[in-house]
């Protein structure tokens, strides 16, 4: 019982002290991979980037402590960042404090869904997401990841549109103006030192060295060069009437926003004196002044690309400050500085006093310094209710892509797997992680087999690689100030890599075309609704389970005859003839009320083609259950089939059918005497009886009768 509630304390059975120099080396190795990654993910997942390494603090401790896979590593993974940025952009500005606390919550939430589930050992409610869409959802993430990565690779900053592929297309447009080669330049450096160590040596941490290598660079060359100037620098009067223009539509949202909250109040309170014509004008209200915003955000976003897509030059001037044109403006006389500078725009005002002037690549920055804050997620009841769908999703996803690499591992390894007990692993290292300021993680595939490769014993790897991270996190941040974002772009794009799995798809075809054609619309629907991932599996969620219903409502009815290994198999597959007067039906799939009249359906539409036919065998080896519809529907069939004058049997029937037919009485009814434990019983007992004064020559049940070709 101990061992259920605490599983680690079975890692101390023949533990030896080899096997802890074993696992400290493993997770050292892994929280090499972990921390670049780590950083790289929270900035796909909205977030800063040291809300990362916070990720990788305590999850993958406590997922090992906890779970029952000794080699998977825990940790920020790309599906579930990508979905955890998705889940929440309609709720707060990216990056925002209200959005990295809406995060939080929505991992404390993730964690508590998973708990819950693994709880009541109900792991098996991640079947609902079918192979197909997985894989089909999987692909289309690689590619929004990789995607959404363009803009920190080519040194350029857009807007994101209300689709994904409209924000790729502004990313394009504007590299098509601008590219800051730099900034390019130390992404594929760092492309191909990733790449060239894992071809030349893959046991060498070629992410580490990647990130080591362009932040010494970084540091090196002055690859950022930021400062903040005043307006009256700014030597061109379009780019002045711009951020006036800009700073006014900003500035205009909160007051209305206010007017907005002030009139939805006004419109709840009509409704609870039920006033209708206040509160059809209070609703008039909110629309008029959500028009209004919709309006101003528009102006906004026009004004920051046209700020964004000017050039400037800078030249020194008398006051000590570069006085700034734009590039094909600058004076004949005047010397420039040799850079290219932007001004930085976001959604917040511009400072007239202190515009913030960009000549360099986009770089980390600061790291805040020690341990996260400890605290319980804010919890208000209506952003739960915004993100329970979300927390689902996520929850689901995570926890099959963890219990999928375990599954692959402990077939290597020969442990033993415990799918509920890896869900309270997963939420425990979620609603954990959340007090450490953690957003949603999961198991990583790249950083488990790394686990594994290293020869991992237990989970107290994942221990060591925690206690890195925590090192990290006191005593090395500053060292990472200078690494560039494009490495980080550069690393994820190169980990979203493997995801890609076209195989899959043909795969699924292969097995069956409707699994195949699900896969691939999961994809398309993934894509074309991206940001909003959700609605891609959830289409895909969708026709998995009409076709499962589908499926079960007209299962397969079958004529069996004899084939040529001597086995009784469909007539219609194998082009065999059928007995005329003996007919062995199967039905493939429980008989229930779904289908119940269907099986009807199928005994009466032989009974109207077989005009000799004298016995029916209901072969039931494919019923594994019935309710009571099917019983209903199965007594009245027998009462029409014999009215009819033919006899009727069942065979291979099985326990739990056979126990309902004894309690409804339906087997007194059908007789004792007709049923049979195989169909070659059946046969054996009613040939005869059936065949006598009959034509056939063959019987197409003793011997093989294959239809007549053309």
């Amino acid at each position: 019982m101990i061992a259920k509630i605490f599983p680690f304390i079975l890692w101390l059975r023949g533990y030896r002290l080899s096997d802890l120099r074993i696992d400290f080396l493993a997770g050292i190795t892994v929280a090499l991979v972990l921390i670049p990654q780590s950083m790289a993910y929270a900035q796909l997942a909205g977030l800063p980037a040291y809300y990362g390494l916070y990720a990788a603090f305590l999850p993958p401790m406590i997922a090992a402590l906890f779970g029952s896979s000794r080699q998977l590593a825990t940790g920020p993974v790309a599906v579930v960042s990508l979905m955890t940025s998705a889940s929440l952009a309609p709720l707060a500005t990216t990056g925002s404090a209200a959005f990295i606390a809406y995060a939080i919550l929505l991992a404390f939430m993730v964690g508590l869904f998973q708990f819950g589930l693994g709880l009541l050992r109900l792991g098996l409610v991640v079947n609902f997401l079918s192979h197909p869409v997985v894989n089909g959802f999987t692909n289309a993430a690689a590619i929004i990841i990789a995607s959404s990565q363009l803009s920190k690779m080519f040194g350029v900053t857009v807007d994101s549109a209300e689709h994904h592929y409209e924000t790729i297309v502004r990313v394009v447009v504007a590299a098509s103006h601008y590219i800051h080669w730099p900034t390019l330049a130390m992404g594929l450096l760092a492309f191909v030192i990733m790449y060239g160590l894992r071809r030349i040596s893959p046991k060498i941490p070629n992410v580490l060295v990647a990130v080591v290598v362009t932040t010494v660079l970084s540091w090196a060359i002055g690859f950022q060069q930021n400062l903040e100037a005043p307006l009256g620098a700014i030597e061109d009067q379009e780019a002045r009437r711009l951020v006036t223009a800009f700073n006014q539509a900003v500035n205009a949202v909160p007051a209305l926003a206010e007017q907005r909250t002030e009139a939805y109040q006004a419109m709840e309170a009509a409704a609870k004196k039920h006033d209708p014509l206040a509160e059809l004008d209070a609703r008039h209200q909110v629309e008029a002044i959500a028009m209004q915003m919709e309006r101003l955000k528009e102006e906004a976003h026009i004004h920051r690309e046209a700020l964004r897509d000017i050039a400037f030059r800078g030249v020194a001037g008398a006051e000590g400050w570069l006085r700034f044109y734009r590039k094909d403006q600058v004076p004949p006389e005047a010397k420039p500085d040799g850079r290219i500078w932007h001004l930085r725009v976001g959604n917040s005002p511009l400072k007239p006093e202190g515009l913030r002037m960009m000549g360099g690549g986009a770089v980390i920055g600061d790291i805040p310094k020690g341990l996260p804050a400890f605290a319980l997620p804010q919890l208000e009841p209506n952003v739960l209710l915004r993100l329970l769908p979300f927390a689902a999703i996520i929850s689901l996803l995570g926890f099959m892509e963890a219990i999928s690499i375990a599954k692959a591992m402990a077939a290597k390894t020969g442990q033993r797997l415990d799918p509920n007990q890896e869900l309270i692993g997963q939420g425990l290292a979620n609603m954990v992680g959340a007090l450490g300021q953690s957003y949603p993680t999961s198991g990583s595939f790249s950083r488990s087999a790394v686990n594994l490769q290293a020869g991992a014993v237990t989970g107290l790897a994942s221990v060591f690689t925690s206690l890195a991270v925590v090192i990290v996190l006191l005593f090395f941040t500053p060292l990472l100030y200078h690494l560039p974002q494009s490495v980080l772009a550069a690393i994820i794009m190169m980990a979203v890599v493997g995801l890609l799995n076209v195989a899959g798809f043909v795969h699924a075809w292969h097995a069956q075309w409707y699994d195949g054609l699900i896969s691939i619309i999961t994809f398309l629907c993934t894509l074309g609704f991206a940001p909003h991932l959700d609605r891609g599996i959830m289409v895909g969620v969708v026709l998995s389970l009409s076709v499962f219903l589908y499926k079960s409502m007209r299962p397969k009815v079958v004529t069996l005859a004899r084939a040529d290994d001597e086995s009784l198999r469909c007539a219609d597959v194998h082009g065999l003839k059928e007995c005329r007067y003996l007919a062995l039906v199967r039905f493939d799939g429980p008989l229930f009320f779904a289908n119940a009249s269907y099986l009807e359906d199928k005994i009466t539409e032989r009974m109207q083609n077989g005009k000799d036919l004298k016995h029916i065998v209901i072969v039931s080896n494919g019923i594994n259950d019935i309710d009571a519809s099917g019983e209903e529907a199965l007594s009245l069939l027998i009462d029409r089939v014999r009215a009819a004058g033919i006899d009727v049997s069942l065979s291979g029937v099985n326990e739990a059918v056979l126990r309902v037919l004894l309690r409804t009485h339906l087997l007194q009814k059908i007789g004792e005497d007709h049923i049979f434990p195989t169909m070659e019983k059946a046969i054996a007992t009613n040939y005869d009886r059936t065949h006598r004064e009959g034509a056939e020559e063959v019987c197409p049940l003793v011997r093989v009768c294959r239809l007549a070709e053309g």
